[in-house]
């Protein structure tokens, strides 16, 4: 029983260092970033966040259909609407997040509040 947790823990820190140096090296900031990467940056976080904040309210026919669609009729009619309305609110709010924040390299670099970052797109 030894033996196979020992190989259990062995092959997993092998496998969690074999992804260490790929992320450390794939983590981009403000600090190791070109002037246009930083500006870039903050022209997608603003535009992102004006999109959202216009197109929020897409978020209520959007749950609706998504819970119809996958839920059946009885749910897209019920919970999709109170799906719709929290999901209006968060998108919308994190619009004005970005909006409000663009010009920091929060959360990430750069990185969009909800996923997706766009209403239009699919979850």
């Amino acid at each position: 029983m030894r033996a196979v947790i020992a190989s259990v823990a062995l092959v997993a820190v092998l496998i969690a260092g074999q992804w260490a140096p790929v992320y450390a090296g794939g983590v981009r900031s403000v600090d190791n970033a070109s002037a246009q990467e930083v500006v870039d940056g903050m022209a997608g976080k603003f535009g992102r966040g004006v999109a959202n904040v216009a197109t929020g309210w897409a978020e209520f026919p959007k749950q609706i259909y998504v819970t119809w669609s996958e839920d059946g009729a009885g749910r897209g009619l019920l919970i999709g609407p109170l799906k719709g309305v929290g999901m209006t609110l968060v998108r919308t709010l994190a619009g004005v997040g970005e909006v409000a924040t663009f010009f920091l390299a929060w959360p990430g670099f750069y990185d969009a509040y909800l996923d997706p970052p766009y209403v239009w797109q699919k979850e």
